[in-house]
């Protein structure tokens, strides 16, 4: 049974659990060396929600995230690799439009990075084409750590 938690702040073991499933699921390239980094870069981000995937035992399979950067709401997403494809995402997403009116994020769209354990990246910008966001070509963010496009949803 996996149950979707909605909260402003996070523990202590919450965020031990994000940090692990980022550096899990997430290239390699965007890990965080510290459990310290990881809070650092939560502690910039305004208005967060996080929208928590978790199990029977509270363990975090899934975590989305809504916070506001120069005006306008963001999102980040990542599942846990047993459960992506089994609709889990889409869950999460759609909990995160019911909220707002729009939403911004960026997307891998490449399959040239690794994940921690040396398993390819696989980008999911076909599931956010799938979950009815457009991408936006015309802005990329091109940086030694990230390959991005922005992808974009409007209700």
């Amino acid at each position: 049974m996996h149950n979707i938690v909605e909260q402003t702040n996070l523990t202590e073991e919450q965020k031990l659990q994000l940090f692990d499933l980022w550096n899990e699921e997430y290239p390699v390239k965007l890990n965080y060396p510290s459990l310290s980094d990881f809070e650092n870069y939560l502690d910039k981000l305004d208005n967060k929600t996080h929208f928590l995937l978790t199990d029977e035992n509270q363990q975090i399979l899934g975590w989305a995230l809504l916070f506001e950067r120069e005006n306008e709401i963001w999102f980040a997403i990542i599942i846990d690799a047993s459960l992506q494809g089994k609709g889990f995402g889409s869950k999460l997403l759609e909990r995160l439009k019911s909220k707002t009116d729009t939403l911004n994020g960026w997307v891998i769209d490449h399959n040239n990075d690794k994940k921690n354990d040396g398993s390819a990246y696989k980008s999911p910008i076909n599931f956010y084409i799938r979950n009815q966001f457009k991408t936006n070509n015309t802005i990329r963010l091109e940086l030694d750590i990230i390959s991005a496009v922005k992808i974009e949803w409007t209700k």
